[in-house]
């Protein structure tokens, strides 16, 4: 059982990764990887959206599987999931985050031993606030990583421990980046038209840029130029991208061509 799981049963709707144990004619029997290995059943209806002739085309022993949790009854010891009811991004996402998980795990144990101090007492004093403040240890760790110890002893993690897990994070974690892309239409109809649109283009490109940001203009096929933003999240590369192509959008106007932006979805 992870050390970072709270609770014993998980919650109805929750993602769960399982091990196909055991398959039936009328579902597969499996076993829930972060629940101490409780035994889940994923009944035949809910393993596809399609008509099912052989189950085993679809399941096998040892597969593993995201399965979403339906129904749980811990007095019953029964917990029902489907697979059906989990999508393509949400099984990708799942598996990450359990790696994720997997890897914070065995970077506590670590400082646990490099400080001689019991597991417990560093669950107690840096998982709680780092699962409080950025949602997940590994999360916590990834911006310790970024911006130093300092994130983790404001929010209450004693000095000697934020430290050791920084320096831990610093090695062995690469800060992860979200990406952006939209197209900048631009067009000039004066004599000096090349040089509008460049100067244009190197507005967006000379847009300031905080720490873990970076901006990518290049042609696909004038008057087309895509224009691509890097940040730590989704939240800031959209405000980034918003006025990188502001800017020269901007630029272009003021030497009298004519332009717009689209975002890539």
């Amino acid at each position: 059982m992870s050390v970072l799981r709270k609770s014993e049963w998980p919650e109805k709707g929750e993602l769960v990764l399982a091990t196909v144990d055991k398959v039936t004619n009328y579902g597969a029997y499996v076993t829930l990887e972060e629940y101490a290995s409780k035994e889940g059943f994923l009944h035949r209806g809910e393993i596809s959206t399609s008509w099912i002739r052989n189950i085993r085309h679809h399941v096998r022993e040892g597969q593993k599987l995201v399965l979403r949790v339906l129904r749980v009854n811990p007095e019953k010891r029964h917990i029902d999931l489907s697979r059906k009811r989990v999508n393509r991004r949400e099984r990708i996402e799942k598996i990450q985050a359990f790696k994720h998980e997997r890897k914070a795990e065995t970077f506590l144990h670590h400082v646990a031993e490099v400080l001689k101090k019991p597991i417990d007492e560093i669950l107690e004093k840096a998982v709680v606030p780092m699962e409080e403040t950025y949602g997940s240890i590994y999360e916590g760790l990834e911006e310790a990583s970024r911006r130093g110890s300092e994130v983790l002893a404001k929010i209450g993690v004693p000095t000697d421990l934020a430290e050791a897990l920084t320096e831990i994070a610093k090695e062995r974690i690469q800060p992860s980046q979200v990406e952006v892309r939209g197209t900048l239409n631009l067009v000039s109809g004066t004599s000096d038209g090349v040089n509008v649109i460049r100067d244009a283009l190197k507005a967006a490109q000379d847009t300031p840029l905080a720490d873990g940001e970076s901006i990518r203009v290049y042609t696909t096929t004038p008057p087309n130029y895509c224009l691509a933003v890097q940040a730590e999240d989704y939240k800031q590369a959209e405000a980034l991208m918003q006025k990188a192509s502001t800017r020269a959008l901007k630029k272009l106007a003021k030497s009298g061509g004519k332009g717009d932006f689209t975002r890539e979805r």
